[in-house]
């Protein structure tokens, strides 16, 4: 396999900036980010960006919020009850307006960002943290192979940088 296709899986460094030029995260001298490409497990627009590039490939690409983490959504502010709120910082006694959380959904783990915090109810943002965003990628293609059939069938990778059963 030379380039990145369908079931494929690549492996990456990056860099994530705003259009502020503010350096949001990045794994660049850390472990690359590993995913299977073809099964949305990836952000639309980056997936698409690193089609048919090769180990090696060093780009950038700006992603519109629609390519990105979609719009945010004035109608996914909810209150959750304070105890569901996961994450407070060590030493930090409070939720204060910005702080992401985590929140046990019937969908699994959810981050949100707190609105409006209160003694027993806290207002929060069910939107991603990067909803509405556009967004700057600075990427580094560093390894590229064949799915495994297993990878394939279970749409993730599987081992080091992937899922583990």
């Amino acid at each position: 396999m030379t380039q990145v296709q369908d079931d494929s899986v690549v492996g990456f460094l990056y860099k994530l900036q705003n259009v502020e030029g503010e350096v949001l995260e990045t794994n660049e001298g850390g472990t690359p980010m590993v995913y299977l490409h073809g099964h949305d497990n990836m952000i639309p627009g980056l997936e698409q960006a690193m089609t048919g590039k090769q180990v090696g490939d060093k780009f950038e690409v700006t992603l519109a919020p629609s390519e990105a983490y979609g719009e945010r959504e004035a109608s996914m502010e909810m209150k959750v009850p304070v105890k569901h709120l996961q994450g407070l910082p060590k030493g930090v006694r409070d939720w204060k307006t910005g702080m992401v959380a985590l929140v046990q959904t019937d969908q699994g783990p959810r981050h949100v960002t707190v609105i409006k915090p209160g003694r027993f109810m806290v207002l929060v943002d069910t939107n991603h943290p990067l909803a509405g965003q556009t967004l700057t990628y600075q990427i580094e293609i560093v390894s590229l192979r064949a799915a495994e059939a297993e990878e394939i069938a279970h749409g993730h990778v599987h081992g080091p940088g992937g899922h583990h059963h």
